[in-house]
């Protein structure tokens, strides 16, 4: 007899209607006799397993997802995004669809695909450096200062630009459909080992979007920050940025890993999420 499939279930939203829809399907996946639920994590702190489980599954959206993988570090398992929320790139699967697939999640019928993550040393003009692993973008912004900010940019120790604009982005292809897109930025395929380099609302129309290798340093300085200017990892961390400071983005070590079903598309899900089926036309009078 197969091995159950180890599930690891993350349901921290706490809002009703997450918590009804984990009621439903905990009560489908306890029937089932080739899945084991390892753990259920409902907060940051909650203690991981001793032992790693083959798939996690996260109810809610994407940034759910993105807590998620922060929060398993060092020790990636692939994950399954069930979608209660709107959009959902990442969480594309309803709770209906993983009960019609079960049986391939049960048989192992997927495909892991991975995908580029990222990690930000922060080093403070104090001395004192943090470092945070995200997976969507690194967004420096002006926030409550309210000012234009000036942002200069290396890459691989080469100097590319100094921005002047209301913030920069430094995002990764599965964040490239976030934050960036919204900013301007172009789509790039998830599964791309490369940055997206996007200034917000910058002030010289030359300064386009640019697209970069992820196996070297990026290095950003904000030049006399004004009081409020903030850096923001995946927009759910956020740390006040002062003169002095040096943020380096590199490549982490690393990767988000997503379980998909056979006959999974990229450019499908642009075109559910985005529109991009087009209209349908009338008659011609």
């Amino acid at each position: 007899m197969p091995t159950p499939l180890s599930l690891l279930i993350f349901v921290r939203d706490g809002l009703p209607y997450i918590d009804e829809a984990w009621g439903e399907l905990s009560a489908f996946l306890g029937q089932r006799t080739g899945i084991a639920i390892s753990g259920v994590i409902r907060h940051d702190d909650d203690p991981l397993p001793a032992e790693a489980a083959e798939l996690a599954i996260v109810l809610g959206g994407d940034g759910a997802i993105l807590r998620a993988c922060r929060q398993l570090g060092h020790h990636q398992i692939p994950f399954v995004g069930i979608n209660l929320g709107r959009l959902g790139f990442l969480a594309d699967l309803s709770p209906e669809n993983l009960k019609q697939h079960i049986h391939e999640f049960e048989a192992r019928e997927f495909k892991v695909v991975e995908h580029l993550m990222y990690e930000c040393e922060h080093r403070q003009s104090n001395g004192q450096s943090q470092r945070y692993l995200g997976l969507n973008e690194v967004s420096i912004q002006s926030g409550a200062s309210l000012a234009m900010i000036d942002i200069s940019l290396d890459i691989a120790g080469e100097r590319v630009a100094t921005y002047s604009a209301d913030g920069l982005l430094i995002s990764t292809p599965v964040g490239s459909t976030a934050h960036s897109l919204s900013a301007g930025g172009p789509i790039l395929r998830q599964d791309l080992d490369a940055f997206v380099i996007t200034p917000i609302c910058p002030h010289a129309l030359t300064n386009r979007p640019l697209v970069d290798r992820a196996d070297v340093d990026y290095t950003i300085r904000v030049l006399d920050p004004p009081e409020g200017v903030t850096m923001a990892i995946d927009g759910q961390i956020r740390c006040p940025i002062g003169a002095g400071d040096i943020i380096i983005v590199r490549r982490a070590p690393v990767r988000f890993q997503l379980a998909r079903l056979v006959g999974h598309s990229f450019y499908g899900t642009l075109h559910r999420k985005l529109g991009w089926g087009g209209q349908v036309r009338g008659p011609r009078k």
